[in-house]
């Protein structure tokens, strides 16, 4: 079976199932979209492809000749833009992170909610206009590209690197869409989450932060839900839950990749349903808000281990965000460090106007696994220290400690990886191998903590000084 419309049409259905691909297009029309054009044969794919302007592609995982995810990785390799929909009757993680891997903007399961399903290719089709006017943008941006650079005010940047993200923010904002941003701890997603709300349509409506490593499961649903009068014995009055308090707003779901599996499903349930119900009520509640969720690990690694849904990352995966490392835009760690010298010394009544120069070269040579959260604290740490009115490098002692050792080291500087190793166990001595009170100085998560440790080698030697 082959049926293209006479009009041009943005959705392809291939399926080699006859009876769905016309029970598909019915459900499309009847939620006024345009026709679809249907293939039963998955070979005639690729052709189609390159002579139609498709925007959305609904591809069966099984077929004869050509299966979902070959045509898939095909079709991503020659038309990236387009938005593929992964539709299968096998609701298996492995699947989904292939298709995740090859570019699938969603993976739906057979039998198909008709509701859900227009959803998601309105989604698409929006998906696609957005990743459209990026593909324009010329991959190197500066920050006079910027169309509202007063939003990000409260973000010292000067790398390209940055100008680049700023750019996506400004233009995924204007959507609805849900959004991931991922990144190493101390990158500053969460200000980059402000920025999004910031310039959305939802920006006079509330923000709300969420820890998600703090939500357990004894009170996952009372803090999300919210609960009634009555519901419990220490009920003693209504109460909102996050869901409400962020109503028409934004709510900012940090380190998503930590919430339990088991409340996940209740998180995804809200998000596909757009309602829940308090504790203790059999009142439905609406949903209206948007969220922008980020994480510090590797999504797919995670559903991959299973300890991740594939179905809450499509949900949440609108669109994608990628927060460089502060290693790898070098050129916002002096004007960084030079906001965090003046922020500090302000706030000690301390009159340090510059950083010394070789304080400088130091701090551009350190890796700063912590990122921005661990220079700041540094810079924090040596204010205190300083006695003259310039910040100078013996104020900060640990830093002061390896640059002497990298420059006796054949003459040059240690690599980064040297360099943070070294870092890292010194501050693990100083401590007394606290890796909790280790996190905290060095700005990172103590699950990041014991990685560095075990990568490095570094339990073994703690007693013992390093260089």
């Amino acid at each position: 079976m082959e049926s293209i419309p006479d009009k041009a049409t943005p959705i392809l259905v291939v399926d080699d199932d006859q009876g769905l691909l016309l029970s598909i297009k019915a459900t499309l029309l009847s939620a006024g979209l345009p026709e679809p054009a249907l293939v039963s044969d998955s070979r005639r794919v690729v052709d189609l492809v390159q002579t139609h302007d498709f925007k959305v592609i609904l591809l069966d995982l099984v077929m004869p000749h050509v299966g979902g995810l070959e045509l898939l990785r095909q079709i991503n390799e020659t038309h990236p833009n387009i938005a593929c929909i992964v539709v299968t009757a096998i609701d298996q993680a492995t699947a989904a992170v292939q298709a995740m891997n090859l570019g699938a903007f969603d993976y739906l399961v057979k039998p198909l909610n008709g509701e859900k399903l227009t959803i998601v290719i309105n989604q698409a089709l929006e998906r696609f206009n957005l990743k459209h006017e990026l593909s324009l943008l010329s991959p190197s941006q500066s920050f006079s590209q910027l169309k509202s650079p007063e939003a990000f005010r409260d973000i010292v940047a000067e790398d390209e690197a940055m100008a680049l993200v700023f750019r996506q923010v400004e233009t995924v904002a204007p959507t609805d869409y849900s959004v991931i941003i991922n990144g190493e701890s101390g990158t500053g997603k969460e200000m980059l989450a402000r920025v999004i709300h910031r310039l959305s349509r939802r920006a006079h409506m509330p923000f709300l932060a969420v820890n998600m490593a703090a939500v357990s499961k004894t009170i996952f649903e009372d803090e999300f839900f919210g609960h009634a009068k009555g519901a419990f014995t220490d009920a003693v009055s209504d109460k909102k839950g996050f869901f409400e308090a962020a109503g028409g707003g934004t709510l900012f779901l940090d380190e998503i990749t930590e919430l339990e599996p088991s409340l996940q499903g209740k998180l995804l349930r809200v998000i596909e349903e757009r309602e829940y119900y308090r504790l203790g009520s059999t009142d439905v509640r609406n949903v209206d808000l948007r969220i922008v969720a980020a994480t510090n690990r590797d999504i797919t690694a995670e559903i991959e281990n299973n300890r991740f849904r594939a179905d809450l990352f499509y949900r949440l995966n609108m669109y994608n965000i990628k927060v460089p490392p502060l290693r790898e835009r070098k050129r916002d760690i002096l004007p960084l460090a030079r906001h965090f010298t003046r922020l500090h010394a302000e706030a000690n009544c301390k009159s340090i106007a510059t950083i010394d120069p070789q304080l400088a070269e130091a701090l551009s040579a350190y890796s700063f696994p912590g990122n921005v959260r661990e220079l700041e604290h540094m810079i924090a740490g040596a204010v205190l220290l300083e006695q003259g009115a310039v910040l100078s490098l013996p104020s900060a002692p640990e830093l002061a400690a390896q640059f002497k050792t990298a420059a006796r080291t054949n003459g040059g500087f240690l690599t980064l990886e040297e360099l943070e190793k070294q870092h890292i166990h010194a501050v693990l001595a100083a401590t007394g191998g606290n890796r909790a009170r280790a996190a905290e100085i060095l700005g990172i998560n103590t699950s990041t903590v014991y990685r560095k440790i075990e990568k490095y080698g570094i339990g073994e030697h703690l007693s013992k000084p390093m260089g």
